[in-house]
């Protein structure tokens, strides 16, 4: 994720664990580089390029040998840019943009190091963003949803269908099925009902 502090409810001890994004890392000193040209961004953007080559190579392995690959090629790369980061906050002013983009990065590096240590995970949420993207560019619409139940019925119907294309299974098809038997479905088992239980997958 990319540090919105909406997020922070959602994250602690019997919840879910916070994995940070490093498109977001990355894109601030982005724009600090083409903005000032910084010799520093421009390094820090090449180290992260190193760690993307990484994943390239993972791409579409089982996440046991995506997992074995980052441990040997990217954790050395990531830890060095962690330890090259500070060294360089140390050598800047603090008011500059490019030290508010090196304190951005520690904050969230420690929180994307778990994707080192699982196959499973990703070094950013690019395609969680892509999955997104529809409701995104359309927001302005969604302002005008008639109610607040209109709006968290539309975020209900989207959650749900975007399960069911994380499930590969069809959301028409799958409603078509719920709708015929949730009236006479038992409350306490409504989790027979999710994608991940529909019988036609």
């Amino acid at each position: 994720m990319d540090g919105f502090t909406g997020f922070n409810g959602l994250f602690g001890t019997d919840r879910a664990s916070d994995q940070a994004c490093m498109v977001h890392v990355r894109r601030k000193f982005v724009d600090i580089y083409e903005s000032e040209g910084s010799a520093i961004a421009k390094e820090a953007i090449k180290r992260i390029a190193t760690l993307y080559a990484v994943e390239k190579e993972a791409r579409y392995k089982p996440a046991e040998e995506r997992m074995a690959l980052r441990q040997t090629m990217a954790k050395p790369v990531f830890d060095d840019l962690e330890k090259w980061l500070s060294l360089q906050l140390r050598k800047i002013s603090g008011k500059s943009n490019v030290a508010a983009a090196i304190r951005y990065a520690l904050g969230r590096i420690p929180k994307a190091r778990a994707y080192l240590d699982d196959g499973k995970l990703e070094l950013d949420n690019n395609i969680c963003e892509r999955s997104i993207r529809p409701v995104t560019l359309g927001r302005k619409n969604y302002l005008f949803m008639g109610s607040k139940g209109g709006g968290d019925a539309a975020a209900i119907a989207y959650t749900l269908i975007e399960t069911c294309r994380m499930n590969k299974v069809d959301p028409e098809a799958w409603l078509r099925w719920v709708l015929a038997r949730i009236a006479d479905h038992k409350m306490n088992r409504l989790d027979d009902l999710m994608p991940w239980n529909w019988p036609a997958q």
